[in-house]
């Protein structure tokens, strides 16, 4: 294969309504396209002529406008999701190739924008088919500099799938779908360059293809994001979520969460945990069996009336009944330090205490980095001799709670977490 590209040179600078089918159509006459071109052209000009700018004295609140999804924040950037399902910096606000005082935001529908644009060339034209691709300039996970990537695919298909094919020692290929458009965006980028007024190109000779594609079937599904947030992103984000969605939870999920957990903190070089998870109907039913009970009899003990009683065991139930995994805390005192007085003996009890708060706290980061939601519930801190009995656990073993957990339900958490200002919780000296 030999790839000719070609810019298309000559464009008067397009102000917002502009007819950029119009404006391409007189540059493109005397181009003599052939079926099978790609027409690449730059997000920054589809966005003017949409008239997708913005002031820059908004700059915060545009970014913010256009984020669905914080990934990563340093210092004032902002890598973040757009309502397209792209991971960009700053959502794709950018003040480059604009009017002082202007942003532009990425086009509404960048893969309806390409079809409309292609479809329009088409006719005018009378080629068919032309291709479409819109470009923005992305970074890269891992790897210094930018390149153009495609946000908008119509007349080609955006991926090329070579499964089921051999390479050239007939191995079998299982893995490799190649991002053609991806591939395409970046060719024209050597050809229209930054400050070269040259926002459009043409791509000839990639041969023929069947079907066609959108930029939307390069985003990768969240279930497949290995890296959706970066660590300190993933702290705001995971909360607690009390319902749970269809299915169990994996076996290697618990092990990988638990391996997490026990890289807390803990006094005395110790490892002073131990986690029971629970994932079989008789276990769960058995130990829920010996809170409930535990819980009446205190309830009972506390004068509560029937009704009362009733309807607080089947508000925990609800949730420890319905988690398809429960996982028990328990923390050891047996490295404590001995000492003669009350206060520094229960220091050291709490020291053990605190080592076990943060190994929890760690587990549930663990379970929201893996896709899986999660709650603590203190439940098992109240019945310490029933949870023990259940569990098969001796006197040296004190239960801190239950995390409760499952697969994320449709829409993740119900409400939003309250707003933080860290002024209300921080004073420096």
């Amino acid at each position: 294969m030999t790839l000719d590209v070609r810019p298309v040179t000559g464009l008067p600078e397009i102000e917002p309504g502009a007819d950029l089918a119009g404006v391409l159509g007189d540059a493109l006459a005397d181009a003599e396209l052939r079926d099978g071109d790609v027409l690449v052209v730059t997000q920054k000009v589809v966005s003017k002529a949409e008239g997708r700018l913005a002031p820059a004295a908004d700059r915060d609140a545009v970014i913010a406008s256009e984020t669905v999804r914080v990934v990563a924040t340093r210092d004032e950037l902002v890598i973040a999701e757009t309502r397209h399902g792209f991971v960009c910096a700053n959502a794709g606000v950018d003040s480059s190739n604009v009017a002082e005082g202007l942003l532009t935001l990425l086009p509404e529908d960048p893969d309806g924008s390409a079809a409309r644009l292609g479809d329009s060339l088409s006719d005018r034209l009378g080629i068919a088919p032309l291709g479409v691709v819109i470009t923005d300039t992305f970074g890269r996970p891992w790897r210094e500099g930018l390149v153009d990537v495609a946000i908008g695919v119509a007349g080609m298909p955006a991926l090329l799938d070579l499964r089921g094919t051999t390479d050239h020692t007939g191995r079998e290929l299982d893995m490799t779908v190649m991002a053609l458009a991806d591939q395409v965006a970046a060719a024209a980028g050597l050809v229209m360059g930054k400050d070269s007024r040259i926002p459009v190109a043409i791509v000839r000779g990639l041969g023929a293809w069947s079907g066609a594609g959108a930029a939307v079937d390069l985003v990768r599904r969240p279930a497949d994001d290995l890296f959706r947030e970066s660590p300190l992103r993933s702290l705001h984000a995971r909360r607690t979520i009390r319902s749970f969605g269809d299915g169990d939870v994996p076996r290697p999920v618990v092990i990988e969460a638990i391996a997490a957990a026990c890289t807390a903190p803990a006094p005395h070089h110790t490892r002073p945990w131990r986690f029971v998870a629970l994932d079989t109907a008789p276990a769960k039913r058995a130990l829920l069996a010996a809170i409930a009970a535990a819980w009446r009899a205190d309830l009972e003990g506390d004068g509560t009336p029937e009704d009362v009683i009733a309807r607080r065991l089947s508000r925990s139930d609800a949730v420890l009944g319905a988690a398809p995994t429960l996982i028990v805390p328990f923390v050891r005192f047996d490295g404590a330090h001995p000492y003669p007085d009350a206060e520094r003996a229960g220091a050291e009890r709490e020291m053990f205490l605190l080592a076990g708060g943060a190994a929890i706290q760690t587990l549930l980061l663990a379970l929201h980095d893996q896709g899986y939601a999660s709650c603590w519930i203190s439940s098992t801190l109240f019945c310490q001799e029933e949870t023990r009995s259940a569990l098969g656990l001796d006197d040296g073993w004190y239960a801190l709670g239950t995390v409760a957990c499952g697969p994320m339900p449709e829409g993740g958490a119900s409400r939003p977490r309250p707003p933080i200002d860290p002024s209300d919780f921080l004073r420096f000296d």
